[in-house]
């Protein structure tokens, strides 16, 4: 497990002694999570302190088993309380895999908001329009991430119908170092959804390819990452 952080901020952000600035801690399944989530805070809420926490036996564990047990759900929850005991001030999962377990720990840590990698993304894609299409990367996550679809959809009382495709390819690329591949292989898909109101880009490590997804739709395109950021921003600031 390895701790890190954005870069100092400089002596006049949040992190000053006037104003206290919140700690966020990312917990990463799977290390080509973490740079494109780093830059969308970077971005979008440089006063945060990051605090990345990888636990890269997740991922494959979830592969080779049948699906979330309770010792997986256990994990999460030791995991969201290591974040806790380190001072966290919200926590984000980032892999898409794993929602009943990220929802286990989300219940143990109440009042700390405990963000799952999507919801913030499928928020605003039912606020877009009726036809979502989804391009994932990594098959395991992708039963998990239409079923938390389906329940976000119920509750906003939304008719809106999502399609997904999954290129497993991009994924493999990417964990050789292939950026230029995994990018051009996840645009090829989405443009199979160019007549969609918007299209999401499942995995955290997918929101790398959004430039070259624009090239292929002119939808309004999501990535977990983004949302995230945004919402726990949101979240934080009404603690």
């Amino acid at each position: 497990m390895a701790e890190g952080k954005l870069p100092e901020h400089d002596a006049d952000c949040c992190c000053s002694p006037v104003v206290a600035c919140k700690r966020i801690a990312l917990i990463h399944a799977t290390p080509v999570a973490v740079p494109p989530v780093v830059e969308a805070f970077a971005r979008l809420w440089p006063e945060a302190e990051v605090c990345n926490l990888l636990e890269d036996s997740l991922a494959p564990d979830l592969e080779r088993a049948s699906g979330l047990d309770e010792r997986m759900i256990s994990r999460f929850i030791r995991l969201a309380r290591y974040a806790e005991d380190c001072g966290a001030d919200g926590i984000l999962f980032t892999c898409s895999a794993f929602g009943a377990a990220i929802e286990a720990a989300a219940k143990e840590l109440a009042p700390l908001p405990v963000l799952k990698p999507n919801e913030a993304m499928f928020e605003e894609a039912l606020n877009a329009g009726k036809s979502i299409g989804m391009v994932a990367t990594f098959q395991p996550s992708v039963p998990s991430m239409e079923e938390e679809f389906e329940a976000m959809k119920v509750q906003l009382g939304s008719t809106a119908q999502l399609q997904t495709l999954c290129v497993p390819e991009a994924m493999t690329a990417l964990r050789g170092g292939d950026t230029k591949t995994h990018n051009q292989l996840v645009a090829t898909e989405a443009a199979k959804f160019a007549n969609c109101d918007a299209v999401l880009l499942a995995q955290f490590s997918t929101a790398q390819a959004r430039e070259a997804v624009s090239e292929s739709v002119s939808a309004t395109i999501l990535t977990s990452p983004d949302s995230a950021v945004s919402k726990l921003r949101q979240l934080a600031a009404q603690r």
